[in-house]
């Protein structure tokens, strides 16, 4: 993926229960492209938020079984990053 704009690649912020307990411990959860790696994920959040990171984990979110009226079908696949930042450095969400 070179040269992306970094908006492509961070698709949005996770905003669950889990996700605010851990970004109190200075871990936030973003939706991030499917073809995303951890470089890419870095260098973005860098970019965008201004902040350094520690590390990045990803998760694949694998699609689930889904019914409209008598046709089966799957949701669409999600690709989670979960960003740690380094000690002191805090994304706002708001």
């Amino acid at each position: 993926m070179p040269k992306h704009n970094y908006h492509d690649i961070i698709l949005a912020p996770v905003i669950t229960e889990k996700s605010a307990n851990l970004a109190e411990k200075g871990v936030y959860v973003f939706s991030v492209k499917v073809g995303a790696n951890k470089t890419h994920v870095k260098q973005a959040i860098e970019a965008l938020f201004n902040v350094k990171v520690a590390k990045v984990n990803i998760l694949n979110v694998k699609p689930k079984k889904r019914r409209v009226g008598k046709y089966p079908g799957l949701t669409n696949r999600e690709r989670r990053a979960f960003v740690t930042l380094v000690e002191g450095d805090k994304i706002e969400l708001n």
